[in-house]
């Protein structure tokens, strides 16, 4: 039997809905909860912080008097908060507690800085605490493959969160080296694993990590980057165990959403966050089931709220109810993000995730770096570094009939859009994310004399 995600209880709570109210009854009570917070954080950043005072100067005073009103709210963008992210701040520096500084994958562009107040991290922390219930009981021990040597930092709120449940955690950090966290997890005694999808898998298939019995690690919560479904599943294999996904980033407040029991889509952190996905086009709202861009607002954020904020990431929402029985809003898995896909043609464009999905079925690929150029001549090249185990190499033959199997690729190569795809193959210097910056395909222009 499937259990419901605890975060159905904990939501419930948050907002204090009534326990008589279930149903629709139950999402009409959560829906008036977040219009109200709406408004509330509306009037709140238009008169605390300097950034909002500005871009909703335009914007009635009136509240919203539906949720579907938040589309006369303007989007903010990613570059808005890099320009200048103090004019975003609601309350005074002596009242943050934790400064955050996401830089971009450029070398030129600007950084973008988190504020956090005590109570901010408190909130993470706290779903943290109800996300990891599915995965956890009271007890039990995991280990943590994020930074956690900062206090406040994600390892570190994780860790926190943890203990509210009496599991014991061991915050390990980014893996660098496969062999010795697998030694690590193997003595710690570990139920359970939290890490970056890549770096997860290099520790299943090193030595040691091959070698940690089936149901010793019973869960994995894959987490920070995208998770592609060959990953997770190489690990079941591998473990027996189950694989979670979460989604979140820095902006969010670090959670975002997790999945439950039947492992089929994002609960959302509803109580903080309301999501949208729009159309990244016209910015219109997509209709459930619809593949478009994920937006949230912040609902409980005293530090630094924001509204309408544009992830980027490409997802659409679940219109059918969740096998574990809540009727919760429910997010697809994350397929990428709008600026990392590549237009081939007019009908075909190459996203990370689908190559992910193809090449990370190989048995001893830990990782690989994909990157698209494109000559003067106006046809692309795809060029495809592979680290893998010291156990062995996918041939090259098997690696471009992996690619072919991807329709974008298959598509531009048969109408002559794209040359044959070139491998080259390492057992050094990985490229895998070390939380930074999450996994995409790098672009180049050719020279002349490399057409």
């Amino acid at each position: 039997m499937i259990n419901i995600t605890p975060l159905e209880a904990w939501i419930r709570e948050k907002a204090r809905i009534n326990t008589g109210l279930t149903g629709r009854f139950f999402i009409e009570a959560l829906q008036d909860y977040q219009l109200r917070r709406l408004n509330e954080i509306i009037d709140y950043a238009r008169h605390n912080t300097q950034f909002y005072r500005a871009h909703l100067a335009s914007v009635p005073a009136a509240p919203l008097s539906a949720l579907s009103d938040i589309i006369r709210i303007p989007f903010t963008n990613p570059s808005d908060l890099s320009h200048n992210p103090s004019t975003f701040l609601a309350v005074r520096q002596d009242d943050i507690a934790r400064i955050v500084t996401l830089r971009t994958s450029g070398s030129t562009g600007e950084a973008k800085r988190l504020f956090f107040t005590e109570g901010d991290l408190e909130l993470t922390v706290d779903f943290f605490h109800h996300g990891m219930s599915t995965l956890v009981r009271p007890g039990q021990r995991v280990v943590v493959l994020l930074p956690g040597e900062k206090p406040d930092s994600v390892g570190d709120l994780l860790a926190r969160g943890l203990r509210r449940m009496d599991v014991h955690a061991l915050v390990y950090g980014p893996v660098t080296d496969p062999l010795h966290a697998a030694e690590a997890v193997a003595s710690f005694g570990a139920h359970c694993l939290v890490g970056i999808p890549t770096q997860v898998l290099a520790v299943a298939r090193s030595c040691t990590g091959t070698q940690i019995g089936k149901g010793s690690v019973e869960s994995v919560l894959l987490s920070t980057d995208y998770v592609p479904r060959a990953i997770a599943k190489t690990l079941e294999e591998v473990w027996g165990c189950r694989v979670f996904s979460h989604y979140g980033m820095t902006e969010m407040g670090l959670g975002g959403g997790v999945e439950c029991e039947a492992l089929d889509g994002y609960h959302l952190r509803e109580g903080d966050l309301y999501f949208e996905v729009v159309d990244p086009e016209t910015g219109e709202t997509c209709s459930d089931g619809a593949v478009g861009e994920v937006v949230f607002t912040t609902l409980t954020r005293r530090g630094m709220p924001l509204i309408r904020y544009r992830t980027g990431d490409i997802a659409r929402m679940i219109a059918q109810p969740c096998p574990c029985g809540s009727i919760l809003k429910r997010m697809d898995y994350v397929r990428g993000r709008w600026n990392g896909l590549i237009r081939l043609d007019t009908d075909c464009a190459l996203t990370i995730s689908e190559m992910d999905e193809v090449l990370f079925r190989l048995p001893d690929l830990l990782d690989y770096r994909a990157t698209v150029s494109k000559g003067n001549g106006g046809r692309f090249g795809l060029h495809i570094d592979i680290y893998s185990t010291d156990v062995g190499n996918p041939t090259e033959r098997e690696v471009l009939q992996c690619l072919i199997r991807v329709d974008a690729i298959r598509k531009a190569i048969v109408r002559g859009n794209m040359e044959t795809p070139t491998v080259r193959f390492s057992t050094e210097g990985r490229w895998t994310t070390t939380g930074v910056a999450k996994r995409k395909i790098v672009i180049t222009q050719r020279s002349k004399g490399d057409d």
